[in-house]
């Protein structure tokens, strides 16, 4: 029923992390671009089917009307936020939304998005807003529609080492997942809480549980 399509680390100061990253592993992210009214702009990794998105404010934007998403603006250190999941092929993100809701999960809305890439190219996308915001433990929905997917446009540098998910509704969550067709481990856990770990040719980048 889904496929990852991105997992999503969240920092208050993206060009140092982006610096970390290439550090730790090797690989350096590409720009993505920057997410117009939200006030943030990421960078990119692909790691074959799915990608990593780096996301920061972006200082050559205004402060937006509302909260930065992924919690940005409260953020008392950076780390793995949450995870996306698209369609698999031949399925559409409204049957994908309903599966969540049977598992007894509220997606949220779907709406458009859209930025553009720095080399001019607008990229437009249909995503979930669940009603709290993303979680570690829940993952938003995206369909890239017509869109080539980033993880498609960027030269594979890196891998996925581990993802594991904590929460304490292990046994709902791990229903989600079973209803959904993801191969994700979960452990019980006070917290919810996204362990990820991105190995690239000189080292790994991330937390381990």
């Amino acid at each position: 029923m889904a496929v990852v399509d991105h997992l999503v680390f969240a920092a208050r100061d993206l060009t140092s992390v982006v610096a970390s990253f290439e550090a730790a592993t090797g690989v350096g992210p590409e720009v993505g671009g920057a997410h117009p009214g939200l006030g943030t702009r990421n960078a990119l990794v692909s790691l074959g089917e799915s990608y990593l998105e780096l996301i920061g404010p972006d200082p050559d934007q205004d402060d937006p009307p509302g909260p930065r998403p992924f919690g940005i603006d409260d953020l008392d250190e950076s780390g793995f936020v949450a995870f996306a999941i698209r369609p698999a092929a031949g399925e559409s993100i409204e049957s994908l939304a309903e599966e969540v809701r049977h598992a007894g999960f509220d997606p949220g809305p779907i709406v458009d998005m859209r930025r553009r890439r720095p080399d001019g190219v607008e990229l437009s996308w249909r995503l979930t807003l669940p009603p709290t915001g993303p979680t570690p433990e829940v993952p938003f929905l995206i369909d890239w529609g017509e869109t080539p997917n980033p993880s498609a446009t960027i030269a594979r540098r890196a891998d996925i080492a581990e993802l594991r998910v904590a929460t304490p509704q292990h046994s709902i969550v791990s229903a989600l997942y079973a209803a959904l067709g993801l191969s994700i481990q979960v452990r019980s856990s006070e917290r919810p809480a996204l362990s990820v770990s991105i190995s690239g040719p000189h080292g790994d980048f991330g937390t381990r549980p």
